[in-house]
């Protein structure tokens, strides 16, 4: 007898849990270790307002989404050992052939794909002083590579990290990727590269940072080698600057970024600047940002990642060859007003000085409105509820034109350890 998607997904949790759990005698092991279920319920609608009746008109699906991690704690000794586990299950609850494409499900257009996907890993850890070791699934939170959780599932990569903190206020991370299960896939393939052309079993990086003068200033320094592809440096300076009842804040990041090896993706000389400002009182913050590419080519980055640049938003990244792009934000934390829980932001990026179609002056913005609530306490604490909106106006080539999009996501976290 075959069991419902969602028995299946308990199932998998039931298992990832037994992983967590093998050795009993291990005190460390068992009282540090921790694992959630997500159950995440997730709407898209994208409307492609320049679309002809030969083409699509919208993307527009609705999935329910369960991820099940675990992290185990280390077992005693000069070596301590340890094992992370992550399930997910995918489950399509409305799509068509027409409107099939949003990325939450395994589809494309015309063809709306299946009722469902799943996707399993584990990570082996070993721990040595304050120096800590994995290899299997990974899913890296780095400036020089951060994976992608913007859909139902997650970006999962598999290979080795090492983060050593043994010098204070020094952080060290290196590491090597061998391959990527994409947020929208059940398997695992080479990895690719946004702007650029090729794919690698390789992508290797090293860098860190270093905190000072009281934690308040951060200088890093960070490395990336997409083998026979591109190589990539990033140079990086934050600082944060109480003054009075107002924090002040700044962070500078530069890449240089040119091909590598035997050069499957071309020819590539791209640098690119980002800029972060921003100045908060209370509940009110206010962002300023400026982001500019330079060199031959658009600026590379892992696709489906979350590259460390100021405008890489909902849809646009402002990322092509030549462009230069200004943001205004402004957030506000609504726990100041009596409603803990309750954020919102809006932002808007105009960007221009690229190729635009027929040749002419490329231009782009966008605008977003975002709105988030997560229950505090009681019966319903860790149900959260998120809009989130966007406009998108351009005359970019193949760009996919104007559109408009609304993204409602509905999430619940229940702790199991």
């Amino acid at each position: 007898m075959s069991q419902s998607p969602l028995a299946r997904a308990v199932a998998l949790a039931a298992l990832g849990t037994s992983l967590t759990l093998p050795t009993l005698a291990h005190a460390e092991f068992i009282k540090d270790s921790k694992a959630t279920v997500e159950a995440r319920n997730f709407y898209l609608n994208r409307d492609l307002r320049n679309s002809t009746a030969a083409q699509q008109s919208k993307r527009e699906e609705w999935a329910q989404g369960f991820l099940f991690k675990a992290e185990s704690g280390f077992t005693e000794g000069t070596v301590g050992f340890g094992l992370d586990a992550y399930a997910g299950l995918g489950i399509k609850l409305d799509s068509s052939d027409d409107r099939a494409g949003t990325n939450l499900l395994p589809n494309t257009f015309g063809n709306e794909g299946p009722g469902e996907y799943s996707e399993a890993t584990a990570t082996a850890k070993a721990r040595i002083s304050k120096t800590v070791g994995k290899v299997g699934g990974l899913m890296p939170k780095l400036p020089i590579v951060s994976s992608g959780d913007s859909r139902l599932l997650p970006q999962v990569f598999t290979g080795g990290l090492i983060t050593s903190q043994e010098i204070e206020g020094l952080t060290f991370n290196g590491g090597q990727l061998r391959e990527v299960n994409f947020r929208n896939s059940s398997d695992r393939q080479d990895i690719t590269a946004s702007n650029v052309k090729g794919m690698s079993d390789r992508y290797n990086f090293a860098g860190g940072d270093y905190k000072f003068n009281a934690g308040n200033t951060t200088v890093g320094l960070w490395y990336g080698e997409l083998e026979n592809i591109y190589d990539q440096k990033l140079y990086n300076l934050i600082h944060i600057q109480p003054i009075g009842d107002w924090k002040l804040g700044a962070n500078l990041a530069y890449f240089d970024s040119q091909d590598n090896g035997s050069k499957l993706g071309g020819k590539l000389d791209n640098d690119l600047t980002s800029v972060n400002l921003w100045a908060g009182i209370g509940a009110h913050t206010f962002r300023m940002g400026y982001q500019e590419v330079g060199g031959d080519n658009a600026f590379p980055f892992l696709a489906e990642t979350d590259p460390y640049i100021v405008n890489y938003l909902q849809i646009l990244d402002f990322t092509r060859k030549d462009e230069k792009s200004w943001q205004a934000r402004y957030d506000v934390n609504f726990a100041t007003y009596g409603v803990p829980g309750l954020t919102a932001f809006v932002r808007y990026v105009t960007g221009d000085g690229f190729d635009g179609a027929l040749g002419s002056n490329g231009k782009e913005w966008e605008r977003n409105l975002d709105v988030s609530y997560t229950v505090q306490e009681g019966t319903f604490k860790n149900l959260a509820f998120r809009w989130r909106n966007a406009m998108v106006r351009t005359n970019a080539v193949a760009a996919g034109g104007d559109l408009d999009e609304n993204r409602l996501i509905v999430s619940y976290t229940l702790p199991l350890l």
